[in-house]
């Protein structure tokens, strides 16, 4: 089995998953939690990134995007042919982001971002569902990315579903149930928004041993943030 720095490669991870053998490895990586005896875990299959940054620079590049989008000083980075080809190679995607899948909350041009900059995961209500999980274990521990920003916004309408209380038809259903946890005695649309923001960031941590693991050793930042529709500021929610 091949390792880098001491984890698992990316090839042998998804063998593993495809033979059954990935309940090995799911835990290897629970005996290191819990007992700290164990020192397989699925990380960094591209230790050598040519320009790596800590959760705190990635924060900063996120904002300062945002800054350009909102004053409409856009540079549009990282989206060059010379650029597409060069990440075509590897990703070394910067940070992740866990948005609803609201039309008007983009991630790559909140943030002002290009190609193989951002690792996003869209949902309606940006909900932390088990799929969801999985795409943001997978890019921070197999691809490195040190930062997840769970990007909520207001006129949400599957936070506001939730807040109504209603029967709804289809699979809508399961994403308002998936929010309604979080408003308990909330009436107003925006705290609800936040609140959910908080609360399916906690979600993460509270059903990722591999994204808890990440954040006890340091390697790992999560966040809130709040995207305002009607202007495109992008708010810390603390």
């Amino acid at each position: 089995m091949t390792r880098i720095n001491g984890f698992i490669g990316r090839r042998d991870f998804f063998k593993l998953a495809g033979t059954g053998g990935f309940a090995i490895a799911a835990n290897a990586l629970v005996g290191s939690l819990i007992g700290g005896t164990q020192k397989t875990a699925i990380a960094d299959v591209n230790p050598a990134n040519p320009n790596p940054v800590n959760a705190d620079q990635a924060l900063k590049l996120l904002l300062d995007g945002n800054q350009r989008f909102i004053h409409q000083q856009p540079q549009y980075p990282h989206q060059s042919l010379k650029h597409l080809q060069l990440v075509a190679k590897a990703q070394y995607p910067f940070a992740a982001v866990l948005g609803c899948a609201d039309s008007r909350v983009p991630p790559e041009l909140v943030f002002d971002q290009g190609l193989g900059d951002l690792f996003i995961v869209r949902v309606a209500g940006n909900v932390a569902s088990d799929m969801v999980i999985g795409s943001l274990e997978y890019t921070t521990a197999v691809l490195g990315t040190p930062l997840i920003v769970v990007l909520g916004h207001k006129k949400c309408g599957a936070v506001a579903g939730a807040l109504k209380n209603e029967l709804l038809p289809g699979r809508i259903g399961y994403v308002v149930e998936s929010i309604k946890l979080a408003l308990a005695k909330i009436k107003s649309s925006d705290d609800a928004v936040i609140a959910n923001i908080q609360y399916q960031k906690g979600k993460l941590l509270e059903n990722s041993t591999i994204l808890a693991k990440l954040l006890y050793e340091g390697k790992l930042k999560i966040v809130g943030a709040c995207y305002d529709t009607d202007t495109g500021k992008v708010s810390m929610i603390t």
